[in-house]
């Protein structure tokens, strides 16, 4: 595995948690529900587009 992918692989992982935390507590942020949300969507994009396309022939 490349390492700019392993690097946005933990990064995304680090968002989730910090996602999930956010969300347990008893009044989240919801400003930073959005913020979080919105960059593990940036790294999920970014590793979609690092990922090689399967072509159908």
């Amino acid at each position: 595995m490349r390492s700019r992918t392993f690097r946005l692989l933990e990064i995304h992982q680090r968002v989730d948690e910090a996602l999930r935390r956010e969300l347990r507590r008893r009044w989240p942020n919801h400003l930073r529900v959005t913020r979080l949300k919105k960059l593990k969507l940036r790294v999920k994009d970014r590793l979609h587009r690092l990922t090689p396309r399967l072509r159908t022939a």
